[in-house]
């Protein structure tokens, strides 16, 4: 049975930092992509951040939307099956249902919600104004 456990999240201030992590089991995690979304409030679920797997090929390892770019890092484990999401100077606008997710394993590295196959439960992250 395929599980991604997300935790982590919590209420904080802005400016500080949190980590997400997100234990996954029942698949071959190595082999995916992971990724972690978002969330909020009367919003559509937007993408955050992506690793790929083992699979090698050419560009990237990561990617990150414009809107944490330089602020959030993704990292992985392969050998405790967990993904990580390293959150730094977060704002109030990172306020937000936080999911991981195992996505397509071959390449480009995928951004889109339906490219994602296993999804967690999610963790609250709040950053209040």
């Amino acid at each position: 049975q395929v599980q991604l456990v997300e935790s982590g999240g919590g209420l904080v201030q802005a400016g500080v930092s949190l980590r997400l992590s997100c234990a996954a089991s029942g698949f071959t995690f190595s082999n995916y992509a992971m990724g972690w979304f978002r969330q909020a409030p009367g919003k559509e679920r937007e993408f955050v951040a992506a690793m790929k797997g083992d699979i090698i090929w050419s560009g990237g390892n990561t990617y990150y939307a414009d809107s944490v770019k330089g602020r959030f890092t993704i990292s992985r484990d392969n050998a405790k099956s967990t993904v990580y999401l390293q959150m730094n100077n977060l704002k109030p606008e990172d306020t937000a249902i936080y999911y991981c997710a195992a996505g397509r394993p071959t390449p480009p590295l995928p951004t889109r919600s339906n490219e994602y196959i296993y999804w967690g439960q999610g963790t609250q992250v709040t950053v209040p104004s």
